[in-house]
Order: structure tokens, then sequence, then C-alpha cells
């Protein structure tokens, strides 16, 4: 038992996290906070690609910072952790085969009967993979998405540029979506002092969650925009605080998209739907994280 409390048997469900972690500084946090959350069994996390702007080797360089973390938690080998796709599928027909689209398959296929949430900080690449390798997955598992733009316009969004494809593979088939848009993760406002306050405190997970954010901030100083200075946004959070609890009259069941070049939707049918969020308990998610944090430093202190 991670934490001084368990949640029953019948309340916890099966959690796939899969993340683009080493892109910038957000991912790590929804990271540490699934793997203290009790009612999370957590089957496998996955690292994915973040384009290739950046970097030619992204998604190695997730599974690595995913794996650092792991190390800093005294977790290492604990988890499995895998390998997703280097890069975007290249049309939506062609699976990007990888280890970690392959475990999705072999986990939503086992005889394991608590329901299963693959949960995406990134490009869904390997969800996308993973239907197309098999689409009898599709009724055994939810998808839940950080990604894509306003509703009900659309338009740029980082993790949706990383694979348009994958959004559209994925939004047409059968798979149950929760889609947590850019203007509703974008309320995961937290300043710089908070989490001084509140992050650093925290043994060496809590300095590494810190310090690297800092180190990011500072590295785009001289970027127009973003980062603003002095805030950031833990835009990947929500995936944890609404496995937790679906907030029930937040989200909207709305037509499935297809979704253009330019990132806009194009409302084109009126059947498959999905579940999209409207809004977050910021201070219920944040503070949740906060204490789980405290309450797993505080029990390592005491061995």
């Amino acid at each position: 038992m991670i934490l001084p409390f368990d949640v029953p048997d019948s309340k916890k469900i099966r959690v796939i996290v899969n993340s683009d972690a080493k892109n910038e500084a957000d991912d790590q946090y929804a990271i540490v906070h699934a793997l203290l959350t009790p009612q999370f069994i957590v089957k496998g996390l996955i690292g994915t690609h973040f384009g290739e702007a950046r970097s030619a080797t992204s998604m190695l360089e997730s599974v690595k910072e995913i794996e650092l973390l792991l190390n800093l938690m005294g977790m290492l080998g604990e988890y499995q952790v895998l390998c997703g796709a280097e890069r975007a599928l290249q049309d939506e027909l062609t699976p990007a085969v990888s280890e970690g689209a392959e475990f999705i398959v072999r986990e939503a296929m086992s005889d394991d009967q608590r329901p299963l949430f693959v949960i995406f900080l990134g490009a869904i690449t390997d969800m996308a993979t993973a239907y197309l390798m098999n689409p009898a997955i599709a009724d055994r598992l939810t998808a839940v998405w950080i990604g894509g733009g306003a509703w009900p316009e659309g338009g740029w969004e980082f993790n949706l540029l990383n694979d348009i494809h994958a959004a559209n593979v994925v939004l047409r088939s059968n798979i149950p979506v929760w889609q947590i848009p850019v203007n509703v993760y974008s309320k995961m406002r937290v300043s710089l002092a908070e989490l001084k306050r509140r992050v650093e405190p925290c043994g060496p997970i809590g300095r590494y969650l810190y310090q690297q954010l800092m180190e990011f901030n500072l590295s785009w100083a001289n970027s127009p925009g973003w980062p603003r200075g002095e805030m950031w946004i833990l835009g990947d959070s929500p995936t944890v605080g609404l496995l937790m609890d679906e907030q029930p009259f937040d989200y909207d069941w709305k037509p499935a998209p297809r979704i253009s070049p330019d990132m806009s939707y194009d409302h084109h049918q009126t059947e498959r739907k999905i579940r999209v969020y409207r809004d977050i308990d910021v201070r219920f998610i944040l503070e949740d994280m906060y204490a789980k944090l405290e309450l797993f430093y505080l029990s390592h202190e005491d061995r």
C-alpha cells in the first residue's frame, strides 16, 4: 500500500498511462498523481512521441522520463514501461505498431473484468494503432484524451497537432471517448509559488517535479507569449481527477467530429457520440495531488 489508506477492490479500475512525458513539464505531475491513487490499478505506462520538431527521438526520451519518475519514487521495476509510437500515423489505415499499442490490445482482451481506462496525455497515436490492429477492443476500454480545440469550432492544439490521423481513427471508431479539450484543461492553472510551497518539500520526487518545471520554464525565457513566466498549466492532471469522479454534470454528449487538416471540427454526422467535458474541478484535482504527495513523503520519512 503506497498511502496509509486503501480503496475497496470493487471500486478499483485498471489504468494505462500513455504520455509524451518529456515534451514539457506537466505530464510528470499527472503520472505521479496516477501512481499515488489507490483506486487505480496501473497496468503499465507507455512513452510516446511528441512530434519531430524538437527531437527525432521524442518517444525514447519520454520512456526515459517515465523511468526516472519511477526511480525517484522507489518504484522502478514495479510497473511495466513500454515504448509507444515513434511518430504519427502516416494515414488513417496504417497502424504504427509498437509494444505500447500491443500492450493496450492485450490488456483490453484479457479476462480481467475490471473497467479499463487508457489515459492519453499527448498524441493519441497508440490508441488508434491498437484499434487498427484489433477493432474488437473498442467495447473493452475507455479512452480519456487531453486534446483538441474548443467546441464547437476546434482549432490549433498541440496534442492534436501531433497526430490528426490518429484522432480521426479514434473518433470514427466506436471506442468510448472522454475528451478534455484545450479550453477545459487550461483551467489547471498553478503558480510557481504554489508549487514551491506544496510540491518541492515532498522528498526526492517533489523536488524533481518542481525543479524540472522551473528549468523548463527558464529554458523558454525568450519565447514570446508562452510560458507566462510565473505560472503553469498542469493540463494533463484532469485525467486523474475525472477517473476518481466523473463530474456527471460537467460534460455533454457530442457527435464525434472529423478533424480537418487545420484542426477545425467538421460536424458531419449525428450518430456516433463522445463525452466532451466543459468543466473540471480544479480545486479537487490539485488538493488531492498535493495531499497524496505529502502523505507519500511522510510515509517514507517514517520508515
